[in-house]
C-alpha cells in the first residue's frame, strides 16, 4: 500500500519567526530529482540553509529547511514540487538508476509573444519581467530597442507554467497585471501563440564577441580568473573511496551563495551522478558544509583517478563561477553580457533576467536593448544576455562597478 498523493510533498511552515519552515518529499527516485526540486525552490526565492538527502535508488525521502520572504506562495510552491516528483506508481519496477535519456521527452510548451510599446522610464524592464515571474511565464527569449523618440518596443517568448495562456482568462489577467505596471506609459499591448518558424527568427546572433569567448567562458581556473572580483572564495572538494565499501564521498567546503545545492545538484545530474545519502548545511561566516555519498550510473563507486579529477573540478568551477560577467565595451556604449550554464536537459538558471533587470534599476541604469539566446561554447551549452547599457548624460557608472553589481545580485550577496 502507497503513501497518499498529497503525503508526497509536506511543507510546514515556521511556527516562531526566525525559524525555518521544513519541506519533505516522500517519492519515488530518479536521477537528478534534487537538482529539479532544487530549482523550483530557488525560483520561489526560498534560501536553502539545510538539506538530508537519503534514497535506495527506488524510493528517496529529502528535506529542506527554507526561509521564504512574505510573498513567498507556498501553496503554489507545493504544487509545482509535487508535479516535479515521479508518480508513485512508478516505484514498482523503476530501474535502480535512470538517465533521463531512458524517459520519454515530454511535449516542448506553447510559445508565446507578449509584445508591447510603450514610453521608456528607467527600471520599466525589470518591473515587467517581476510581473511575468510572479505570473508563472518563463521568458526563453527576450529582444529589446529603444527608438529615437524614447519609445520601447519589447518582445519576450515566454512560455506558461501554468499551461492556460491559451486561456482567455489567463491571457486577460496578463494583460491587465501588466498594464498596471506599465500604466500610461502604455502605447500597445498583446500577446499572441507562435509557431516554430517565429521562433526560429527569434534567435539571437550566433556570434560572440571574442572578449567574451576569451574571458568569460574560459573553464580553466587561470591566474586571471582566480583573481577576479566575480568569484567565489576558495572552494575545498575532497574525495575518499575508504570510508564506504560501496559509494564515493564527496565532501565540500565552500562559501555560501544565491542557488548553491541547485549548482553542485546540476552538475551532478549532468554526469549521472547518484546521490544515496548526502547532507547539507550553513556554518559561520557565510561557509557551507556538503557530505554526499554517491556513485555512477552503474551503481559503483568512481574510482578512475581521471574520472575523479573531472568532477572535482567541474564542480569547482561550478562553485567558483556559477555565472559570467562582463562589462565589453561597443564603440561608445558598454554592453553587459551575462552567460548562465545550462543543464543537459535543456533547462537554464531560473530568474537571472529578473536579478540582471533589477540590479541596473538599482544602479539607475536604462536598458537600450537586450536579447537572450543559447550559444554552444566548447562542449556545453551556454544561455546569454546580452544588454546595450543607456546609462544617460546624467548617471556615470564606471564599468567595475556595474559587473560587481551585478554579480552580486546574482549570488545573493549584499551590497556595500
Amino acid at each position: 500500500m502507497g503513501i497518499l498523493y498529497d503525503d508526497v510533498v509536506i511543507i510546514r511552515q515556521a511556527e516562531k519567526e526566525g525559524e525555518p519552515a521544513v519541506i519533505t518529499v516522500n517519492c519515488p527516485d530518479k536521477t537528478g530529482l534534487g537538482c529539479d526540486l532544487c530549482r523550483i525552490i530557488l525560483f520561489f526565492g526560498l534560501t536553502i540553509v539545510r538539506a538530508d538527502v537519503s534514497t535506495d535508488g527506488k524510493w528517496c525521502y529529502i528535506v529542506f529547511w527554507v526561509f521564504g520572504t512574505p510573498k513567498t506562495r507556498w501553496s503554489l510552491l507545493l504544487k509545482r514540487l509535487i508535479a516535479a516528483c515521479p508518480s508513485c506508481s512508478s516505484a514498482s519496477g523503476i530501474s535502480y538508476y535512470r538517465s533521463d535519456s531512458d524517459f520519454q521527452p515530454p511535449k516542448p510548451p506553447d510559445l508565446f509573444l507578449l509584445k508591447f510599446s510603450c514610453h521608456d522610464r528607467k527600471g520599466l524592464l525589470h518591473d515587467v519581467t517581476e510581473v511575468l515571474c510572479e505570473l508563472e511565464l518563463t521568458i526563453k527569449k527576450v529582444k529589446v530597442s529603444t527608438t529615437p523618440d524614447g519609445k520601447v518596443m519589447d518582445l519576450f517568448f515566454i512560455t506558461d507554467t501554468r499551461e492556460l495562456l491559451h486561456t482567455k482568462e489567463r491571457r486577460d489577467d496578463t494583460i491587465e497585471q501588466l498594464r498596471g505596471i506599465l500604466e500610461d506609459a502604455i502605447v500597445t499591448l498583446d500577446i499572441e501563440l507562435v509557431g516554430p518558424e517565429i521562433s526560429a527568427c527569434s534567435q539571437a546572433s550566433s556570434l560572440l564577441p571574442t572578449e567574451i569567448t576569451e574571458y568569460a567562458f574560459d573553464l580553466e581556473l587561470s591566474d586571471s580568473v582566480r583573481s577576479s572580483t566575480l568569484t567565489s572564495e576558495s572552494v575545498s572538494i575532497t574525495m575518499d573511496n575508504l570510508l564506504s565499501p560501496s559509494h564515493t564521498l564527496v565532501q565540500i567546503i565552500c562559501q555560501d551563495h544565491k542557488g548553491l545545492l541547485y549548482d553542485i545538484m546540476r552538475t551532478l545530474k549532468d554526469y549521472n551522478i547518484q546521490i544515496s545519502y548526502g547532507r547539507f548545511s550553513k556554518k559561520g561566516r557565510g561557509k557551507c558544509e556538503l557530505d554526499l555519498f554517491i556513485m555512477q550510473a552503474d551503481g559503483k563507486k568512481i574510482v578512475d583517478p581521471n574520472k575523479q579529477s573531472s568532477l572535482s573540478s567541474r564542480l569547482r568551477m561550478e562553485l567558483i563561477r556559477p555565472l559570467r560577467v562582463a562589462v565589453v565595451s561597443r564603440g561608445p556604449d558598454m554592453e553587459l553580457m551575462v552567460a548562465n550554464p545550462v543543464e543537459l536537459s535543456s533547462k537554464g538558471r531560473p530568474l537571472v533576467f529578473y536579478d540582471i533587470t533589477l540590479a541596473l534599476k538599482m544602479l539607475g541604469i536604462c536598458i537600450f536593448s537586450a536579447e537572450i539566446g543559447r550559444h554552444m561554447i566548447g562542449d556545453r551549452e551556454w544561455e546569454v544576455y546580452r544588454i546595450l547599457l543607456d546609462d544617460g548624460e546624467e548617471v556615470n557608472v564606471p564599468r567595475n562597478k556595474i559587473e560587481e553589481g551585478v554579480w552580486k545580485m546574482l549570488m545573493g550577496w549584499p551590497w556595500e
